[in-house]
């Protein structure tokens, strides 16, 4: 009988991937904790201190403190994500308030954009105004990329991070990729 040994850890679904142009770099993001939280805004309050940063309130705006990201989503829906020590789950369940909290960072990936064509390359399949006039740094949405949902965070002045389910990951970096070459001309 052959031995089987036992790897719960999933294959990073954008991994070996890179790609750009003269004027767009594109990454996959590495690994991070995310998760889908969703609560009344009398409750924000205590779950912004157990989660260790402000909930923006806002539409179209995030906050960072400490490696945590919240990306305002709705007026009671955050995409929380981590990139350090984790522990999004356990930090929401004591804030001590009724609230919803899906650990989704399985479901979805991130692939960084950056570079003087950017913007050109995420318009390639997205129709929101990107300008830093109408998207400044720290904007962020929940919007489409030709045919997938993603959010969007504006990162620097020629910078973004795509978050995306994983199963449209292949898709949506292809079309970034055909973006940035469009972008170079």
């Amino acid at each position: 009988m052959a031995k089987v040994k036992a790897d719960a850890s999933r294959a990073l679904p954008l991994a070996g991937f890179h790609g750009g142009s003269s004027t767009v770099r594109l990454e996959a993001a590495p690994p991070v904790e995310r998760i889908s939280l969703r609560a009344s805004a009398d409750d924000v309050p205590a779950l912004s201190r157990a989660l260790g940063l402000d909930l923006p309130m806002k539409p179209k705006t995030s906050a960072t403190a400490k490696g945590r990201m919240a990306l305002w989503l709705g007026p009671d829906e955050w995409l929380v994500i981590d990139d350090g020590k984790g522990g999004l789950m356990q930090a929401a369940a004591s804030s001590g308030v009724t609230h919803s909290a899906a650990d989704v960072s399985h479901r979805n990936t991130a692939i960084l954009v950056s570079g003087p064509g950017a913007v050109r390359a995420i318009n390639a399949g997205c129709p929101q105004d990107l300008s830093l006039a109408a998207f400044p740094v720290g904007a962020c949405s929940r919007t489409v990329l030709a045919k997938v949902e993603i959010v969007l965070l504006r990162t620097g002045e020629d910078a973004f991070r795509v978050e995306v389910w994983r199963s449209f990951s292949d898709y949506a970096f292809g079309l970034l990729a055909e973006g940035a070459q469009d972008a170079a001309l």
